[in-house]
């Protein structure tokens, strides 16, 4: 039993990774016919619209499942089952209250959040307030079965929201599209976008009737629990909302302040380059790049901060107990399961950014395959700083990343406007300034986790190892493209043939390097698959 309580941490962060591959995947293939579409100018008023709303989102509700199950994991610890169900009504309370303030901010400040060159994105950006108000509510869900270490529920919305995502997004855009076609190029474009957009509030919903029929199904058992418990203190109802508030603000402040960057850099390169004279129709093309790259970059991304999801419930479990040991073991298996993906994700991206751009995007121009080169090196350090964040959070000390957030944020707000104004880098100055950010907040956060927990990092198994394995990973994804490429000239059966050459190559490196016992290949997405590779090699 031991060794399954254990194990749990990495296989909750693999029901997560292995959903937010399969959502994000979905995301990513729903994007290349939207953005066909749509064209680039309205994809790019869709991608701004998101982005705004994405820290709106923030605000609202972004970091509530981590907030709820942090607060009720603590209570679980203990068995205080009534505590910890009075904790999630007062979180939908605060949800409820939340999410209505910030979707009338959504609707009545988008001409303020939205700058005049991008003026097309506030009609869709109004569109996704009943979608902020909603996402609270879901979120609360989400945290609450995180609290009783059981991802289940929320991989399984997670893909039946981005399903409904898909289809409402494609189908949405299209009829707005149909239905505004004589009003001007400038209309067609917003109110496409407007579409677009009303397929995110399609997905939250599906996703919350989801997670309200999961928790529909499992009451009786809740309320067994609930009845059996003799150990809470029964807090008052306002001393349960001060807690919350107390707690959860904090960690929204830090995410707030962590993500906003990529909101602040958009309005910026807007902004700066409007006034130096370029081009609205430019800068919305060059945009619609970057929203290329974004969407590639997130697949990794996702996959790195699914870690920390899981993690928090057990770091604060244990630092509750005073157990630190046992606390620092799952940061490594974090850690380690993280790395093991982030690293030579960010290498195959990077070797093959062309062709994987060409793939999704057809109608790129090629800056995103550039972009995408630049960038691929903050899908390792955002995964590290997710990692970091997630056990700053789980150790009680929410203030201290969101203090990190802030110096990185002023760091990447000078490379702005510094490389905007000085320089001819245009839209690469967004993704130079994104790795500034990464870099400031991965340093700051590791000194803080060494003293707080007197934690050090496993760069050999967690780093080391994965990038040895990447390096010939990578040289044989890129020749075995090339070498394709030039016999059949179909990038992609090429792309195809070097992805899944470059896999093998990667664990079959990766397994001779690091020789990982059978248990931790087991706890890897797909484990019982890599162990008969394994064994077939006689790696193990």
């Amino acid at each position: 039993m031991s060794r399954k309580k254990d194990n749990t941490l990495v296989k909750n962060a693999s029901f997560l990774m292995v959903a937010a591959l399969v959502s994000k995947i979905i995301g990513m293939l729903y994007k290349s016919p939207l953005s066909t579409t749509l064209g680039s100018q309205s994809f790019a008023l869709f991608q701004y619209a998101q982005n705004v709303y994405f820290i709106l989102l923030m605000i609202a509700s972004f970091s509530i499942p981590q907030a709820v199950s942090k607060i009720m994991a603590e209570k679980l610890a203990f068995k205080r089952y009534r505590d910890a169900q009075k904790v999630f009504r007062y979180s939908l309370l605060y949800a409820v209250i939340m999410g209505g303030a910030v979707a009338l901010v959504c609707i009545f400040g988008a001409g303020t959040l939205v700058p005049d060159k991008m003026a097309g994105a506030r009609l869709p950006l109004q569109m996704l307030a009943p979608t902020i108000f909603l996402s609270g509510i879901l979120g609360v869900f989400r945290g609450y079965f995180q609290a009783y270490r059981n991802m289940m529920p929320t991989s399984l919305s997670q893909i039946v929201e981005q399903i409904f995502v898909a289809v409402f997004a494609l189908l949405m855009s299209s009829l707005m599209i149909g239905m505004h076609a004589s009003e001007g190029p400038d209309v067609v474009q917003s109110w496409g976008a407007a579409g677009a957009t009303m397929g995110t509030g399609a997905g939250v919903l599906s996703a919350l009737l989801f997670m309200l029929l999961i928790y529909g199904i499992n009451k009786k058992g809740i309320n067994r629990r609930i009845a059996k418990d003799r150990v809470s203190v029964d807090e008052p109802g306002i001393e349960v909302l001060k807690q919350i508030i107390l707690i959860v603000m904090p960690i929204i402040l830090s995410a707030f302040i962590y993500n906003v960057n990529t909101y602040i850099n958009s309005y910026m390169y807007t902004d700066i380059l409007g006034k130096k004279g370029t081009d609205a129709g430019l800068l919305q093309t060059m945009y619609a790049e970057y929203g290329y790259f974004g969407t590639l970059i997130n697949i990794p991304l996702t996959l790195a901060s699914t870690a920390p999801m899981s993690m928090i419930p057990e770091v604060s479990a244990h630092y509750a107990r005073n157990n630190i040991r046992m606390a620092n073991s799952k940061i490594d298996r974090a850690t380690w399961i993280s790395m093991l993906i982030s690293i030579p994700s960010a290498v195959g991206l990077a070797v093959l950014s062309g062709p994987v751009t060409r793939l999704i995007f057809p109608t790129t121009n090629g800056v995103a395959g550039m972009l995408l080169i630049l960038g691929a090196i903050t899908i390792i350090l955002n995964g590290n700083s997710n990692i970091t964040n997630g056990v700053l959070q789980g150790i009680g000390k929410p203030g201290v990343p969101m203090i990190h957030a802030a110096i990185a944020l002023a760091a990447d707000i000078v490379s702005m406007v510094i490389l905007l104004r000085y320089t001819n880098l245009g839209i690469y100055a967004v993704v130079v300034s994104m790795i500034v950010y990464a870099v400031v907040m991965c340093l700051l956060n590791e000194l803080s986790i060494m003293k707080y927990l007197h934690y050090k990092n496993p760069w050999m198994n967690a780093y080391l190892y994965p990038l040895a394995a990447s390096v010939p990973m990578g040289l044989v994804a890129f020749f075995v493209y090339k070498g394709v490429y030039m016999l059949i000239h179909s990038n992609f059966i090429s792309l195809g043939i070097s992805v899944v050459l470059a896999v093998i190559v990667y664990f079959t490196g990766y397994l001779f390097i690091s020789r990982p016992s059978e248990e931790e290949m087991r706890m890897i997405p797909g484990g019982g698959l890599i162990v008969r590779f394994a064994r077939k090699l006689h790696l193990c």
